[in-house]
């Protein structure tokens, strides 16, 4: 069975999955823009990551939307 902290994770990365393949782009152009590298980013949408705020702030602004929509 899953944990809260797990739901929370897979619930981010379906969130940036949407957003990013509603703009269009691949995960290896929202890595690069992010500053990270693309598995990295890759397991964040797969829910296998915790990003840190800072991180998080990186990938929104490669994303170019005001807000991740996470509350």
């Amino acid at each position: 069975m899953s944990s809260e902290k797990d739901n929370k994770r897979e619930e981010l990365g379906i969130k940036l999955r949407a957003i990013r393949e509603k703009a269009h782009l691949t995960q290896q152009e929202v890595a690069d823009a992010a500053g990270v590298h693309v598995n990295y980013y890759a397991r964040i949408e797969r829910g296998e990551e915790n990003p840190t705020y800072e991180r998080l702030l990186d990938i929104k602004k490669a994303l170019k939307v005001k807000n991740l929509g996470l509350l």
